[in-house]
């Protein structure tokens, strides 16, 4: 996997490595449904970090968000798509 801007994130290692992954492999099988990438990656986080995770693809957005210490990840993929994921309770 090359290398991904990350704009922010206060995950731990291990969690933003896997989540990165996860990130990636979404936004490649969904490359034309931002939606159902962000479906995907809620669902998956959902299911092995707990639930109330929380997911924004797109162009051009920004965001304010009150989100859990350590489960936030905001990262650039193939240029101009950024992908935040964040939980909260």
């Amino acid at each position: 996997m090359g290398r991904l801007p990350i704009a922010h994130s206060d995950m731990p290692e291990e969690m933003r490595v896997e989540t990165m992954e996860l990130c990636v492999t979404a936004c490649e099988k969904f490359s034309n449904n931002n939606e159902s990438a962000a479906k995907m990656i809620k669902e998956t986080m959902d299911k092995k970090f707990g639930s109330s995770w929380h997911v924004v693809i797109g162009e051009g957005f920004g965001f304010e968000i009150t989100h859990e210490v350590k489960n936030l990840l905001y990262l650039y993929f193939g240029g101009t798509l950024a992908v935040c994921v964040w939980k909260c309770s």
